[in-house]
């Protein structure tokens, strides 16, 4: 796969270098039906499934029949509960269900990392220096977007771990997502159409942490 160069952007959104790496330290290839596998698979865990219908035993009333069968001259009727008048129980209602799914741990990884190269490839990822903040305010998480031409645009941020500073002053931006990289999924960095990330949490992700400190 050829190699990716991105423009690291710095705190006031100018340019203040670049971030080299190949597409196959993330995946070599992307698979879109593995990552509608992934997507699906969190929909569906998001469901509670406590929707439920009252079937006839469900309904409060007697079972006795309305009147006799034969001699008045009336349609023959039974108990009142029946799903055919109104008021009656369901036929075949919904009940509560288990939407819970799973694929293999390794099938999860490699979903995300398709999902981050898919984002480097469509032009939809960003890479700052940083996102440092002096205090938990969202008015200067809202200027820093604004630099990058990102306010008010749905945005997934990943940093290097949880920041306290910064997870406070972001959550009152309704459009951002703030994520350790660690914690990423597929379905997360799908959903927002601009993928924000730090060069500490790219480094992370692509296994050069170690070799940073090292150097």
């Amino acid at each position: 796969m050829a190699a990716i160069s991105v423009p690291v952007l710095g705190r006031d959104g100018g340019e203040t270098g670049t971030y080299d790496f190949d597409g196959d330290e993330l995946a070599s290839a992307i698979s879109k039906q593995l990552l509608h596998d992934a997507v699906v698979m969190y929909e569906r865990n998001k469901r509670q499934g406590t929707v439920q219908t009252r079937s006839r035993g469900m309904v409060a009333g007697s079972t006795k029949k309305i009147y006799r069968q034969k001699g008045t001259g009336r349609a023959r009727m039974g108990a009142k509960r029946t799903p055919v008048r109104r008021g009656g129980g369901v036929t075949f209602g919904i009940k509560p269900k288990d939407w819970y799914t799973r694929m293999p741990r390794k099938a999860v990884r490699l979903a995300t990392r398709m999902s981050i190269l898919s984002k480097f490839q469509d032009g939809q990822a960003v890479v700052v220096d940083g996102f440092d903040l002096d205090e938990p305010r969202t008015k200067l998480a809202a200027d820093r977007l604004k630099a990058l031409g990102l306010y008010g645009q749905p945005a997934l941020l990943a940093l290097d771990g949880h920041d306290p500073l910064a997870w406070r002053a972001c959550r009152n931006l309704e459009h951002l997502w703030v994520r350790p990289v660690g914690d990423l999924n597929a379905y997360d960095v799908l959903h927002q159409r601009q993928f924000v990330i730090t060069t500490a949490a790219l480094d992370s992700l692509l296994g050069r942490a170690d070799q940073r400190l090292a150097a």
